[in-house]
This record gives structure tokens, C-alpha cells and sequence, in this order.
């Protein structure tokens, strides 16, 4: 059969980190071992019953079998007004501030494309996830790394970029309750973005696909709170972690008009618009009693507090997460982020995400999902203890 060759567009891109390494620890379980997958970020609850059974009650209606508008559905977009509204006091214009996303991942690797040309420099987040870099790489720009620092809870510093760097910035990436590390932001640090932004001119786009999951009480702020973020950048947030909705792939952004327009405008070329019954259930989501969120949240807090204080208990020194349902551990001295994912898949069939995949400065972590069952936790606590690689006594 003939062969043809890519675009070379497609070369650019990275490798997808994921999908790697969904197929090192599918190998492991192939050949019959009990792998506890605690590697990636897909939520193990069932999306909560009224939210399937809007759907399987508008899957059945006639008017959901058209195409629906291309920009979505009015409801939908008001629903996600009066979510922001309700949930954050900020007020979005349910035409025009609103674009609906198939996933937050397609806006994410979408506006790239919206907005930049060809050697546009982007500010991007290392440690990060890594499908921010698709974009950048579709979008034959240049990336600018922000490292996250321990040392400063994982938020960047700007003061560590150039002049000439943040000139040639047009856009900067930002994810908080963050992915990987589980920090979350500050009003301080927003306000000082937002201050950024205005000066050098650079659209922000905030990732929020992690922002019903706070720790401690604490409820993760939207970067729209803060004082003229709309007029600098857009919101991303996605129902696949609030709802356990990952596989119904939906999502939107809010905030600045033009961004919102220019993704609206490259989307009425790809699609039209997600099934008419999905936007009707997500509305469900939205408008409905939150105690499912509450709920969930709830869920993944008792399990970071058996992880961490379990892991603690067999001596080794870890921090719990603000926010996520990640875990950002030190991997012990004397291994690689990957020689220790490796080592621990190897021997005791426990699956970890080495840091070095999520970008160069997370390198010496490894991150770990808390998306499976208290037992399953204890079960690796227990496997890992086996490995006599820590001292109970430090």
C-alpha cells in the first residue's frame, strides 16, 4: 500500500507523554500482572445519575438529531453564565463571552492557532501539561519556560524572564489548582499576572479544569475574580473533573471577547457544535444541586489524607496537594523521575507519571492520581514499604 508522508506541521508535534505511557503499563497488565495505575488523570467515579438521565431524556428528542447551532446552545451558554456568576460573582456575556469546547483540551490546543503567528513566543508552565506545548507546535511558535519551583509554591516567577522575552510573549499559559504539582494560586499572584499581562501586552489563558477541587476548605479562585482579567485573557474549564464527565468531552471558554470570537470563528470551520443532547445535560450539571461536587471533593480529600499520611508513616518525606486529585512527590536520592517510575512498575507493579514528562524542571518528581479506592492506596502503600527505600525513622 502507497504511504504518504505528513505535513511536516505534524512533526512538530511532541510526543504524546499519555498516550506513552497508558501503553507501558498496558503492556504490564497484558502480561497478567495486578497493576495499580495510579499514572493518569482520568476520574474513576460515574458521572452523577440526574446528569445521564438528562441525557438519555434529550438524547430521545427529535430537535437534538439536527445539527444544533453552530455556536451552541443559548441555554447552555446562559447555564454557564450563571454558573460563573454563582460560583465566582463574575458576570459573562452568555453570546459573546462564551465559546463551547469539545473537552478543555480542544481549547486548550486551539487557541494557539487563534491567536499567534509563526515565532510568537508563548509563555508556558514546566512542570505543565503537556498538551500545551501541541498547540504551540501547531502553531509553529516559539516557547518561553516559566519553572515551577517548590521553593515558590509552583508559581512562577516573572522576574526571572527577560525583557526581551516577555515582549515577544502573545500568550502565557497558567493552570491552577495546578497539574502537576497540586498548588493552587493566590489573589496576589493573579493580580500581579493581570499587571503583566497589561504591560506587555500577552493574552493569559487560564486552565481551570481542576477548579472544584480544593483541599482544607479552601475553594480554588478563577482567574476572572481578579480585577481586569477579562480584559487580558480567557478562562478554560471543563466538566470531565467537577462532574466526572471526562468521556462526554465538554467543556468552554469564557473571558475576553476577542479570544472568545477567534475561537468561535476556527471552530465554525471544524465542527458544528457538540450533540444537542450532551449540551442539554451539561446545562443539567451546571444549574443543578452542586452536593455531587461537594461530594466528590470530599472523596478525593479522604483519600490525600490516607495517601499522604500513609506514605509519611513509611518514612518518606512528601507534601500534601492544595488542590487536584494529584500527588507531587520527591522521588528518594539516587534515582531519575523515570528510573524510579520504572523501578516501581518493575518490581511491585505500581504506576507513576515521572515529572520529567510533564517538562525539564520535573525532573526529581513523580506524580501520582488519586482516582482509585482507599484499599487500592493502602495496597500501594504497602508494596512501596516493601522496597526498604525509606528510613521510618527520618
Amino acid at each position: 500500500m502507497k504511504t504518504y508522508n505528513k505535513a511536516k506541521r505534524l512533526d512538530l508535534l511532541p510526543e504524546q507523554f499519555f498516550a506513552a505511557l497508558a501503553k507501558k503499563v498496558n503492556d504490564v497488565v497484558k502480561e497478567g500482572h495486578d497493576v495499580i495505575n495510579l499514572g493518569q488523570g482520568n476520574p474513576d467515579q460515574p458521572t452523577p445519575s440526574h446528569i445521564v438521565e438528562k441525557l438519555k431524556e434529550t438524547a430521545a428528542s427529535p430537535s437534538n438529531h439536527k445539527y444544533p447551532p453552530f455556536r451552541g446552545l443559548s441555554s447552555f451558554k446562559q447555564a454557564i453564565s450563571a454558573f460563573y456568576q454563582r460560583e465566582y460573582g463574575v458576570e459573562i456575556d452568555a453570546e459573546s463571552e462564551v465559546a463551547v469546547l469539545f473537552g478543555g483540551k480542544a481549547g486548550l490546543v486551539e487557541i494557539p492557532q487563534c491567536l499567534l503567528n509563526p515565532g510568537d513566543g508563548v509563555l508556558v508552565p514546566d512542570p505543565g501539561y503537556p498538551d500545551y506545548l501541541s498547540g504551540v507546535a501547531l502553531a509553529e511558535a516559539r516557547m518561553i519556560k516559566m519553572p515551577l519551583r517548590e521553593e515558590n509554591g509552583f508559581l512562577p516567577d516573572y522576574k526571572e524572564r527577560s525583557q526581551e522575552e516577555l515582549d515577544s510573549a502573545k500568550l502565557m499559559f497558567l493552570n491552577y489548582p495546578n497539574n502537576p504539582t497540586g498548588a493552587i494560586a493566590t489573589e496576589s499572584f493573579f493580580e500581579k499576572t493581570v499587571e503583566l499581562a497589561e504591560k506587555h501586552d500577552i493574552c493569559v489563558v487560564h486552565d481551570f479544569a481542576y477548579g472544584a477541587i480544593g483541599f482544607d476548605s479552601h475553594k480554588p479562585i478563577s482567574f476572572l475574580q481578579t480585577k481586569g482579567a477579562k480584559n487580558v485573557g480567557v478562562e478554560i474549564y471543563t466538566l470531565s473533573k467537577t462532574y466526572n464527565m471526562a468521556g462526554w468531552r465538554v467543556g468552554f471558554a469564557v473571558g475576553n471577547k476577542s479570544v472568545i470570537e477567534a475561537i468561535n470563528l476556527l471552530q465554525d470551520h471544524l465542527y458544528v457544535s457538540l450533540f444537542g443532547a450532551i449540551q442539554e445535560a451539561a446545562t443539567t450539571a451546571l444549574l443543578s444541586s452542586q452536593d455531587c461536587v461537594a461530594d466528590l471533593v470530599a472523596t478525593y480529600e479522604s483519600r490525600r489524607q490516607l495517601f499522604i499520611t500513609g506514605l509519611k508513616d513509611i518514612g518518606w518525606n512528601v507534601k500534601a496537594p492544595q488542590g487536584s486529585f494529584f500527588a507531587w512527590l520527591k522521588v528518594p536520592e539516587g534515582f531519575t523521575s523515570v528510573e524510579f517510575s520504572n523501578y516501581l512498575l518493575d518490581k511491585i507493579n505500581v504506576a507513576v507519571a515521572p515529572g520529567v514528562g510533564f517538562g525539564e524542571f520535573g525532573e526529581g518528581y513523580v506524580r501520582v492520581g488519586l482516582l482509585t479506592t482507599n484499599d487500592r492506596l493502602r495496597e500501594a502503600i504497602s508494596r512501596i514499604e516493601k522496597l526498604e527505600l525509606f528510613d521510618k525513622g527520618d
